[in-house]
């Protein structure tokens, strides 16, 4: 399929699913900043990045049938305004309680983004190829992790916390700029749809009832909390048990980082001659069996750095096949409802992923157990709903083969 300004469109879409992760990512160094100018303490500053969760969970829902009736492009505009509008309220903000307030507002403009890069995947891209397309983002998204806490913690110390939402203002107003140019309106507005509550909730349950979406959506969403897992608690690993110097722990959250860049486009030379339930059938395992191991050391006392490193590596390296696989399967049932299907997706996937940073903070004891214990039991979770997903499509490829060769009168 001949699509003009291709790349262009990949890069925008990319840059759309990276807003997110920037908006997380970038300011976390600035906590000490923002809290002794706002006279306030650390801990009421971390309730700006928990806003932010919530937000950006909650505003999934809501852009899903959003999308779906009035088109892509008009909400992403409005959402990346609200986005823009918040960001610079937040370099003003007078106070820790207004900052938390506007956090929600900032995720709430960065989830027309995130649910409309999604869609436009699948309304724009042939089926066969939504899992290469997935694949590519991931090398735009996977550039937050590198990128961001060094670039943050540099505005913070040199310009103020301040510019780092200034920044994100001026990104957020670059890729508003890169939509409207290259994006193309990949689904009209649909007058037809209904926006009342009960319609919406029907096609909402219609979609949570698509066997092969839940499957792959719940699949992949543990095996995204498993790497938040490992983000919230790597911190504590590294530096206080492992005695890493904080300015070398960058590089360490890199080179894991890379592993996942790496396989992203790995997986779209292998998809030239493989399918998408051929790579996760084997990367699922490889994954499950790295968490597991890697808390079997841990609980044991006897993993070192090298060890943690190499374990750690090899999971996030799996995320990089399983991501846009699971993401190209999840989406494929769909004609119509993609929106409301991708903001489901994302809603699930947060909330896995808050849940499990959740959980490494509540389990803390001291050691690296808590973090391998989330990531383990997220691998062994994921892996279980990635063999019943595949045993669902078989049966599913097999029942419509028998279908196309029944005569019929």
């Amino acid at each position: 399929m001949n699509i003009k300004n291709r790349g262009a469109i990949i890069f925008t879409l990319g840059a759309l699913s990276a807003l997110g992760p920037f908006s997380i990512d970038m300011y976390l160094p600035g906590f000490p900043s923002i809290a002794d100018h706002l006279h306030t303490s650390i801990e009421k500053v971390q309730l700006s990045l928990t806003s932010y969760f919530i937000g950006i969970s909650a505003g999934q829902l809501f852009f899903g049938p959003i999308i779906d009736r009035f088109g892509r492009k008009k909400p992403l505009f409005a959402g990346l305004t609200i986005y823009i509008v918040a960001s610079l309220g937040c370099m003003l903000s007078p106070s820790v309680e207004v900052l938390i307030g506007l956090r929600f507002l900032q995720a709430l403009g960065s989830c027309a983004g995130a649910v409309v890069s999604r869609a436009m995947v699948r309304d724009i891209f042939p089926l066969n190829e939504n899992a290469k397309i997935f694949s590519m983002l991931i090398l735009v998204v996977a550039i937050s992790p590198i990128v961001a806490p060094t670039a943050g913690g540099y505005m913070s110390g040199a310009f103020g916390w301040q510019s780092i939402f200034l920044t994100l203002a001026i990104l957020s107003v670059i890729i508003l700029f890169l939509a409207y140019k290259f994006l193309p309106e990949s689904k009209p507005a649909d007058p037809g749809m209904s926006l009342h509550p009960q319609k919406i909730l029907s096609d909402f349950k219609y979609v949570l009832q698509t066997k092969q979406f839940i499957l792959y959506v719940v699949a992949a969403g543990f095996s995204s909390a498993g790497m938040f897992a490992y983000i919230s608690g790597s911190p504590f690993v590294f530096i206080e048990i492992f005695h890493v110097d904080p300015k070398h722990y960058g590089w360490f959250f890199a080179f894991n980082a890379s592993g996942l860049i790496i396989a992203s486009q790995v997986n779209r030379i292998l998809l030239a001659k493989r399918t998408s339930e051929d790579i996760i059938s084997v990367t699922s395992i490889i994954q499950v069996l790295s968490g597991v191991i890697l808390f079997l050391l841990a609980y044991s006392g006897i993993i070192g750095l090298a060890g943690m490193v190499f374990l750690l590596f090899t999971y996030l390296t799996m995320q990089g096949f399983l991501f846009p696989n699971t993401s190209a399967l999840s989406l494929a049932p769909f004609h119509t409802r993609t929106g409301i299907a991708s903001s489901l997706m994302g809603c699930v996937q947060m909330f896995f992923s808050a849940a499990a940073s959740a959980a490494v903070s509540l389990l803390h004891n001291g050691t690296a157990l808590p973090m391998a214990a989330v990531i383990a039991c997220c691998a062994v979770l994921s892996f279980t709903f990635i063999s019943m997903a595949l045993k669902h499509t078989k049966e599913k490829a097999k029942t419509e083969a028998v279908l196309e060769q029944v005569p019929v009168d």
